[in-house]
């Protein structure tokens, strides 16, 4: 099917200008560095999807994609095109079934550099073959896998607008491998709670996925917490906190901590990675904050704290 592009005596407008939008961090060569990023990509032009592809690499380097929200097996985006008001495109990913999750599960659980590489964020370079053994595959086999539509005119599908997506994901997975196994039906927590369900010998079946409608709820274990006093007066009145409960109170060596585990920031618009923007915020944070658990005169912050 053709789209719009393929006729010679038609040329369609430049798309208009994205504020804000999200651009490739590579804009030449090839998209992604890790092998499963590069693997996502081989995998859709190996579906033969012809120029369009091309075409949607040029929307995904200017810039031209506004938003992307990744679920499981399904993917939202608004992507701008000539007209004024964006196209809608929407992604299904066919998932993985629970019960293939669980035996996937147990298949990882037994190879502790498996799990080690998954808990660190990167996907093992033979992962790939204990899908196989489960009997599943990590990267859509088929064209058919993928389901795609666009609010755009174009007659042909996918299209440029689809194809832009499609490359901003490959970006995106080579942050987080585990967007990837989202898409295929299960995210970042509740596959390392599989491991690790998977992982103990003693397992109960409640811990996995897939659980049989027979089986009664596995009742939830509470943290009892005592509530706060409601009386001010009560409040007020509670013993001095002992000398020396906080311990050695000293400045981190290793500043954003928070930040870093949450990983790269997901579809940063950025020039520079959100951590090295905020860095310099977080180290003046830090000496500020022990300026005044230590009652002394706060620094300046105009000039950058010590490292």
């Amino acid at each position: 099917m053709r789209d719009w592009d393929d006729f010679p005596y038609y040329r369609p407008a430049p798309p208009k200008y994205v504020k804000g939008g999200i651009k490739a961090q590579s804009q030449r060569g090839a998209f992604g560095s890790s092998w499963w990023a590069k693997r996502w990509i081989q995998v859709l032009e190996s579906f033969n999807i012809g120029p369009r592809l091309a075409r949607g690499r040029s929307y995904a380097r200017h810039g031209q994609v506004a938003s992307i929200s990744v679920g499981k097996g399904a993917v939202e985006a608004l992507v701008q095109g000539s007209r004024a008001k964006p196209y809608r495109v929407t992604i299904k990913v066919k998932t993985i079934a629970a019960r293939d999750w669980n035996r996937l599960a147990r298949a990882l659980s037994t190879q502790a550099a498996h799990t080690a590489r998954l808990l660190a964020g990167e996907m093992p370079e033979d992962i790939e073959q204990a899908f196989l053994k489960a009997g599943v595959s990590l990267f859509p086999e088929r064209a058919h896998d993928l389901k795609t539509d666009c609010s755009c005119p174009d007659w042909s599908n996918p299209c440029k607008h689809v194809a832009a997506v499609y490359y901003l994901l490959g970006e995106e997975f080579d942050r987080d491998p585990f967007v990837l196994l989202k898409l295929r039906g299960l995210d970042r927590q509740e596959l390392l709670d599989l491991l690790s369900a998977s992982a103990r010998p003693g397992r109960t079946r409640a811990a996995q996925v897939a659980k049989s409608p027979k089986e009664p709820p596995v009742p939830e274990v509470r943290s009892l917490v005592e509530p706060l006093a409601c009386d001010p007066a009560r409040f007020w009145q509670q013993p001095e906190i002992p000398e020396g409960i906080c311990g050695a109170v000293h400045v981190p060596g290793l500043t954003a901590g928070p930040l870093r585990q949450c990983g790269k920031f997901p579809f940063w618009r950025g020039n520079e990675p959100l951590l090295s923007a905020l860095e310099f915020t977080y180290r003046a944070a830090c000496h500020r904050g022990m300026a005044v658990f230590l009652g002394e005169q706060e620094p300046d912050l105009r000039t950058p704290p010590p490292r």
